[in-house]
């Protein structure tokens, strides 16, 4: 039996600044683990990073951005800064970042009025204050007409609560419901995949009503939408989303569904992929699985219209071939034959869910594994250029996604293909069906 709860939104708080003011650092001291990577070079973060917390009273959804400039950029440096503005368009509130370390440039000041224009709420950030006395930018920053700043070092822990307090303050303004961070032992399935292939059909499909608008216009679905629903005991939050496709053919509105789509599955558990049985894989839904697969999630392949096979088994034996040849490196992944339109093997994703979780948060005995491994290695040796390199031991780091962690003496030498020999003898031995697993070499393990 399916109960469903009210639909959620949670406010939306960006970082943004120039390049390399440390925003990914106030990021993860916020979020409270090291999630967003962190460098002294400029740029590291490129497409945003979404993550939900709780600031103070308030459940919030953080959004670590690139770095925005206003030079001419070329090729993956334009798509970051398109993001970035994004990220501030669709935002309730901005953190604005600034390094006092540095003297402020003219690309801070181009920020400036650029964030001006957007006409959002803003808390300014002083940051890398390691001493609070010294606030040698102060009457610069005061001149921005953002208000008072905060002067935070996240490295030591300085200022976050004086943040927090300002974060508080900032969406009481805003009206914004107080409440905490709705992370719990609920599954959270984003429903994702091309525009049109029945994303919003398959949830009314569940729901039993009509709850979100189905459109045959694709782009429909702007907004991500979050019900919690209840199945036979266990809970689900349900993200349905908009339709990813090629950025070229994104028109301005739909790039905010983009960005709540690729923000649904930066909060999800399991990733359901929707297909359409009546249209070749397309190299968009190619795209949209392995950015599911490079953010260590679990994944549902749903290939839906099946009521319009006329020749279902054969049909479908055709389909999983394609599928086979064309998504070879997720062959973990369970697919499921679905029609939205007649309800049919609808309530079968939840089943899957259950134990694609139990999956995730499975845990190796360090002493299995490493023997394993060690067995594993004798029968394939990895080598480069001719020379033998060696993997000494291996060990599970982490859950929900499996993390394997492995001793070597070369780790940037590991090929790839060596790489995917160990998932599979990993897969082989131990199962972690329907997840993606993440494997990291060092030269010394802890």
């Amino acid at each position: 039996m399916l109960y469903s709860m009210a639909s959620m939104a949670l406010p939306i708080i960006a970082i943004v600044g120039r390049p390399n003011v440390g925003k990914s650092t106030l990021f993860n001291r916020l979020i409270g683990v090291k999630h967003a990577i962190t460098s002294p070079v400029p740029g590291t973060t490129r497409d945003r990073i979404y993550y939900e917390t709780t600031i103070g009273d308030y459940a919030t959804i953080l959004v670590d951005t690139g770095g925005i400039e206003f030079e001419k950029k070329q090729d993956i440096e334009l798509d970051v800064q398109s993001q970035a503005r994004l990220a501030v368009q669709e935002a309730n509130l901005i953190y604005f970042v600034v390094d006092t370390t540095a003297p402020l440039t003219a690309n801070d000041f181009e920020l400036i009025q650029y964030l001006r224009k957007a006409s959002k709420p803003m808390v300014l950030i002083a940051h890398k204050t390691d001493n609070r006395n010294e606030k040698t930018t102060y009457q610069e920053m005061i001149k921005f007409g953002f208000g008072e700043p905060v002067y935070v070092s996240s490295i030591h822990d300085i200022g976050i609560s004086e943040l927090v307090e300002a974060t508080e303050v900032a969406l009481k303004k805003l009206k914004i419901k107080k409440e905490k961070s709705r992370r719990g032992k609920e599954i959270r399935l984003a429903i994702i995949g091309k525009p049109n292939v029945g994303k919003s059909s398959l949830v009314n499909a569940l729901f039993g009503e009509d709850k979100l608008i189905v459109s045959d216009k694709p782009g429909t679905t702007i907004d991500a939408t979050d019900t919690m629903v209840t199945f036979e005991g266990s809970k689900f939050l349900l993200i349905d989303t908009a339709g990813i496709r090629r950025r070229g053919k994104q028109n301005g509105l739909e790039k905010f569904g983009v960005l709540r789509a690729l923000a649904a599955v930066s909060r999800c558990d399991i990733a359901c992929l929707v297909l359409d049985s009546s249209e070749p894989l397309s190299n968009q839904d190619l795209h949209v699985s392995q950015y599911v697969l490079d953010s260590g999630k679990g994944v549902v392949i749903l290939v839906n219209k099946t009521d319009l096979m006329t020749k279902k088994q054969e049909q479908q034996n055709e389909y999983l071939g394609m599928m086979h040849y064309r998504m070879s490196y997720m062959p973990w992944s369970p697919v499921l034959f679905i029609s939205a339109k007649q309800r049919k093997n609808i309530f079968k994703i939840f089943e899957l869910a259950k134990n694609i979780t139990a999956e995730r948060k499975k845990k190796i005995d360090d002493e299995v594994f490493n023997s394993f491994i060690k067995a594993a290695v004798l029968t394939h040796q990895p080598v480069q250029g001719g020379k033998l390199l060696t993997i000494s031991r291996g060990k599970q780091i982490d859950t929900n996604p499996p993390v394997f962690a492995f001793e070597t003496s070369d780790p940037d030498k590991i090929h790839f293909s060596y790489k995917r020999f160990l998932e599979n003898e990993i897969r082989r031995k131990f199962g972690f069906f329907g997840t993606s697993i993440k494997m990291e070499f060092y030269q010394k393990l802890k």
